[in-house]
Parts: structure tokens; C-alpha cells; sequence
């Protein structure tokens, strides 16, 4: 993709569950790789990710938009209340935000980033989290730049991150400012 292609965000259909998932697999691939497992990673099927997206789309716990040049999906973010133990009413969260390896470095990643947190606030959510792997600096970078920041809490409770330490990152909706607990 050229840094000039029209990208539209919008919400997800479920006839976007297949690209969805090609564009999740590859982008673990890219970006965990040194990071957790190359096993792991290389198991890391479509078939799967495509069942567990459609399964997304019928039982709906969490808001999806992608981001698309024409019908091709580049790249796609999820939104929604936290599931963090303990978090209020007014906490939201992004679970999930990859774009595809090709286009790493164009604004699209942030241009979905900036949706799912629009779409946050339009939810009424005063505060919102995310968990990244701790070793993943670039995406680290990327929360940073964007004004979230690490809360200070660290756990291993991914399964998907082959259990190695992940940490939240949190910024408070209601400013734009982030939140730091430490």
C-alpha cells in the first residue's frame, strides 16, 4: 500500500471474518517472532482465528472496526468494557489492535487506534486499558506516543501471549491524559 491509498475505517462485518483473521495471523507472526515461540507462532492457523471471529460476530461482546482501501482489510481493532477483575462501569478496553506487515509504518495502525478510542468515549467509558507483551517495544512505543502509559501492572494471565509477562497500559478518556498508578 502507498502511503497516499484512501483507507476507510469502519465497522466490521461478519464477511470480514476471514481477513480479519489473515491479517491477525500475520501480524503475530511479524511481530512476536524472537518474542514468544517460533512453535507457537507457526501453529498459528487462519482456520482458527476465522472460527473465533465469526463466533465474535454472532455474540457480540466487543465493538470491531477495520480499516480498509477498497474491500481489502489492512488491518482491525476491538473495543468494549474491560474484562480486567475488579474494573468499574467506566473502564473500557482495546483487546486487540494489528494491522497487516505491510502497511506497518503507514498511519494505519494509528488511525484505528484513534477510532476504537472515539468509540470509547462515545460509550461513556471515562478510562480504558490494554494489555501489551512486556518485551514488545515497538507496540509499547506506539501506547506511548498515543498518551496511554504502563499502570504498573504486569501479569502472565494470556494464554494467547504463551503466558509471558504482559503489562497494562490505561489513559484516562475524559482528558485524553494518561493514567499512571505507579
Amino acid at each position: 500500500m502507498s502511503r497516499s491509498a484512501t483507507v476507510t475505517i469502519r465497522d466490521a462485518r461478519p464477511g470480514d471474518a476471514r481477513a480479519i483473521a489473515e491479517v491477525h495471523v500475520a501480524s503475530w507472526r511479524h511481530a512476536y517472532r524472537g518474542l514468544l515461540p517460533d512453535d507457537f507462532l507457526d501453529r498459528l492457523s487462519v482456520e482458527d482465528r476465522e472460527r473465533a471471529w465469526r463466533g465474535t460476530f454472532d455474540e457480540p461482546v466487543f465493538g470491531v472496526v477495520v480499516a480498509a482501501d477498497g474491500e481489502r482489510v489492512l488491518g482491525f481493532a476491538s473495543f468494549g468494557p474491560s474484562r480486567d477483575e475488579g474494573a468499574d462501569d467506566g473502564t473500557g478496553e482495546v483487546p486487540a489492535i494489528y494491522v497487516d506487515p505491510e502497511v506497518l509504518g503507514t498511519g494505519v495502525g494509528r488511525q484505528l487506534f484513534e477510532a476504537v478510542v472515539g468509540k470509547l468515549r462515545e460509550g461513556g467509558f471515562a478510562r480504558a486499558t490494554l494489555w501489551v507483551l512486556e518485551a514488545n517495544a515497538r507496540a509499547r512505543r506506539f501506547y506511548e506516543q498515543a498518551g496511554w502509559s504502563w499502570d504498573g501492572t504486569v501479569s502472565h494471565h494470556q494464554f494467547d501471549c504463551a503466558n509471558e509477562p504482559i503489562v497494562r497500559y490505561a489513559v484516562d478518556l475524559s482528558l485524553g491524559t494518561s493514567v499512571s498508578t505507579r
